[in-house]
């Protein structure tokens, strides 16, 4: 065979492979055409995705109503604590009554409102309120439901109370206070200082309230309360409050058995006249009798009829039958300054420290001790900083008359002695939580008088003797 014949037949044997063996095409044109659809995909993804954000972003602010068949997300069951319980008080079972309060709490005329630092929360569905306790007390139409509030997608259930005139309709009600669940009692105290009004404990349905009110410090220097109603074993207590200038302190006792289940303050709103010419008239009369033995520079009265003033309401006592005394002044952070007793005919005597001005003072001691030796005692008593709650390690102390020394005992420590200027007056220092007592001493050695120095106080709203921080009996 000659060469070009094998050439020949070489080349259509190769060109037969060749075309038997398969040739993909080229894959760039379908990477395209599959990415775009890619691309599609995820753009319709996106916006879908940012609608539904915007959609939930509206919502949780309340920009956007939630429809009505969204159930949202419960912050807090109504089942806690004791809104499983039965609903007590003669107004329960009158449902057209009890219907038309709920329209009205979710209505927009009322526009209950609860705000908070993540945001303004609205009453959600008004069928769902549940009313646990609705009555008439002396004077008035009072109701506690379960409210629940909406703020978006989240519901919170509600405590609140409602007040209203007696035989009140439905929208003659009020708000009168409201408070998350989880405590097994709630209390309202509410009236005027013109028309009196009532104080209502609700707890448990087989526990057992005592109300408590009519406060008086006692000559051996304590807080006592005098009882004023009992509710047996209903849950629920109602006592009658008097007219009176002075808004009274009451208190509760809750117990189930031998368990104690709430004991302390009964919280409201107390109505006052104001102002009270006939107050300021009385201190003012009540002053100079007040200052005769003070010790230190003077002070402008009327910083001093300011100091009384907060005395005698934070003691709620009136000035008429209250002795008064200014023990000391001078000057504390660059600011007038005063320790002033009060003391009730008979009664145990409190004492006050206080600096600033006569419209805006700092309470820096309030104190109740027994009537017998008050004169003899020196005070101590520690210092905020100035402008703020921080506390600091800066204690004044004031010495009776007769005192020639003064020492500080921190714990079980030695004395440390004060140096005192010409008004008794000294200045030391006492770790802010570390226990302390002034002790004063005459020039021969004896001792004057002796009194604890209070730790720092954080709640004043009940009247001093209540707490530890404020009585030295225990």
């Amino acid at each position: 065979m000659t060469q070009d014949a094998v050439e020949s037949t070489l080349k259509g044997t190769l060109c037969q492979v060749a075309d038997a063996v398969g040739v993909p095409e080229d894959p760039w044109p379908g990477f395209v055409r599959a990415e775009s659809r890619h691309r599609r995909t995820r753009r319709i993804r996106t916006a879908v995705a940012a609608g539904v954000v915007a959609a939930l972003v509206g919502v949780q602010t309340n920009v956007v109503p939630l429809p009505g068949w969204a159930p949202g997300v419960a912050v807090a069951s109504p089942a806690l604590a004791w809104a499983d319980a039965p609903p007590r008080g003669s107004l329960v079972h009158d449902r057209v009554w009890l219907d038309g309060l709920r329209e009205w709490i979710g209505s927009g005329e009322l526009r209950e409102e609860w705000e908070t630092s993540r945001g303004l929360w609205k009453v959600g569905d008004s069928k769902r309120i549940r009313v646990l306790y609705a009555d008439e007390v002396p004077g008035h139409r009072v109701v506690l439901a379960v409210v629940p509030y909406r703020l978006g997608l989240l519901t919170q259930w509600i405590l609140s109370w409602y007040v209203g005139p007696a035989g009140a309709t439905p929208d003659q009600m009020h708000p009168a206070r409201a408070e998350k669940l989880g405590e097994s009692v709630t209390a309202l105290q509410h009236g005027t200082w013109q028309e009196g009004g009532f104080a209502v404990v609700v707890g448990p349905a087989d526990a057992t309230v005592t109300i408590s009110g009519d406060h008086r410090y006692t000559p051996a220097g304590r807080l006592e309360y005098r009882q004023l109603a009992t509710s047996g074993d209903a849950g629920v207590g109602v006592a009658a409050l008097p007219p009176g200038r002075v808004p009274p302190s009451v208190v509760a006792e809750v117990r189930r058995g031998d368990e104690v289940l709430y004991q302390g303050e009964v919280f409201g709103s107390w109505s006052g006249p104001a102002p009270q010419p006939e107050l300021v008239e009385e201190i003012e009369a009540l002053l100079p009798a007040a200052v005769r033995d003070s010790r230190g520079p003077a002070v402008d009265p009327a910083v001093l009829a300011g100091f009384v003033r907060v005395a005698l309401e934070n003691s709620l006592l009136p000035a008429a039958g209250t002795t008064v005394r200014v023990r000391w002044t001078g000057t504390v952070n660059d600011q007038p300054a005063a320790l002033i007793t009060v003391q009730p005919t008979g009664g145990g005597v409190i004492a006050y420290a206080m600096h600033g001005t006569a419209h805006l003072s700092r309470m820096d001691l309030r104190l109740l001790v027994p009537a017998e030796g008050a004169d003899r005692r020196p005070f101590g008593w520690r210092l905020r900083a100035e402008g703020g709650d921080d506390r600091t390690d800066q204690v004044v102390v004031v010495t009776p008359p007769g005192t020639a020394t003064a020492s500080v005992t921190i714990g079980a420590g030695p004395e440390v002695p004060v140096a005192l200027d010409p008004s008794g007056a000294g200045r030391t220092t006492v770790p802010t939580d570390q226990p302390a007592t002034v002790t004063a001493y005459a020039a021969d050695g004896s001792v004057v008088g002796r009194t604890p120095i209070p730790l720092f106080e954080d709640n004043i709203s009940s009247p001093p003797g209540a707490n530890p921080e404020s009585r030295v009996v225990e």
